[in-house]
């Protein structure tokens, strides 16, 4: 206790620098809790997938559809469970800043496909015999005011016209992780809409969830799949759900990757700032670790306080910065909802920021304790002089 009093007061020696510091470090920390932040709700998509599930989609483009007829045949192949048919529905609701993913889906295999879309019985019930039915994410409902029985009418882009639905179900996430604002609603409303006004477009479906049995044939089953189709004049490119959300991540990878090296940067530069603190206030008390040595302390005594004192500085910043990243990450999760739905501080992060304020403490002292110890007796009270 003696010892944590000492450090404390050496530390706040002098309280305008040492304040300083520690907003900087409290500033540093912050930013790199943030920046993994965006990293991980980038990628949160990917760590959402599960390993049992595959899509098949056009091997061209997802801009070119597939025939709904292959999904008996995909259902044929060994290892399939379930398959459900689904499109891109790219639906506008008032205007283009109401941004949110909306899906036409087959409700009934959809849901088994994805467990973690839960639905109450009553809900799940009211969605199967509703042919408008719309089922919505918890957060969707939250950011528009939306409840269960509330008419809802999105302006199609792909398909074109006004579509009314009616929502039936509001759905929750099973997993922290889970995107819960996302609009599905029920296939055979889009197809028999898209019959009447374009019957060439009917019948087609974008791509295909399936479930298998054992993720780990995969791959075995991928390539099967795939194989009924080669040749046709639609080919299908079946792959993990993990791959194809990473299909389209890879397109910014290069922006994750410079956000990943801005957020090291912080650190680095924080890490400058704290060893130059640390050289001043060594600097200044020279004289007096050489009083500490000729009294018969030796060089674990002082650098202990020098290494000390730089880990008092760095815990009060970095507590602080880890302190403010929960409101923060909330106030960025208010404004950028829509495209991060998932924005969630991980313990992950929160550790990466204690071991960067670590690092930081440690590396900061090394210099300044090195030329303390190793600086005469007489030298250091002739600089003191």
């Amino acid at each position: 206790m003696i010892a944590l009093k000492l450090l404390i007061k050496n530390a706040f020696r002098h309280k305008l620098r040492t304040y300083l510091t520690i907003l900087g470090i409290t500033v540093a920390i912050l930013a790199f809790g943030l920046l993994r932040t965006v990293v991980d709700a980038w990628y949160a998509g990917v760590e959402a997938s599960a390993a049992d599930r595959l899509i098949a989609r056009n091997s061209i483009s997802l801009v070119f559809s597939l025939p709904i007829s292959y999904k008996e045949k995909i259902r044929s192949v060994d290892g399939v469970e379930e398959v459900a048919s689904g499109n891109w529905f790219a639906g506008i609701y008032i205007s283009e800043k109401n941004f949110f993913a909306n899906f036409a889906v087959e409700p009934k295999p959809f849901l088994d496909v994805y467990p973690e879309y839960v639905l109450t019985p009553d809900e799940k019930t009211a969605v199967l015999k509703d042919r408008k039915a719309a089922v919505i994410g918890r957060k969707l409902a939250e950011r528009f005011g939306w409840k269960v029985g509330d008419p809802v009418t999105l302006r199609g882009t792909i398909f074109p016209g006004d579509w009314d639905f009616t929502i039936r179900g509001i759905y929750r996430g099973r997993d922290p992780n889970t995107d819960e604002s996302q609009f599905f609603f029920h296939w055979d409303y889009l197809n028999e809409k898209v019959r009447e006004t374009e019957p060439a477009r009917a019948d087609q479906a974008g791509f295909f969830f399936i479930k298998i049995a054992d993720p780990d044939r995969a791959a075995e089953i991928a390539v099967e799949i795939d194989s009924l189709f080669k040749n046709s004049l639609a080919e299908t490119l079946t792959e993990t759900e993990r791959a194809f959300q990473m299909s389209f991540v890879s397109m910014t990878e290069a922006i994750m990757t410079a956000i990943q090296l801005v957020s090291f940067v912080v650190i680095v530069i924080i890490m400058a700032v704290m060893a130059n603190t640390m050289a001043m206030s060594v600097r200044e008390r020279m004289g007096e670790y050489a009083i500490f040595k000729t009294l018969g302390f030796g060089a674990s005594f002082i650098t202990a306080l020098i290494f000390g004192e730089s880990a008092v500085i760095t815990a009060a910043g970095g507590a602080l910065g880890v302190l403010l990243t929960y409101p923060a990450a909330s106030y960025f999760k208010a404004q950028l909802g829509q495209y991060f739905p998932v924005f969630i501080v991980k313990t992950s992060t929160i550790y990466m920021d204690i071991g960067a304020a670590f690092v930081v403490a440690i590396v900061a002292a090394i210099v300044p304790s090195y030329r303390a110890v190793t600086v005469s007796i007489t030298e250091a009270l002739r600089k003191t002089g």
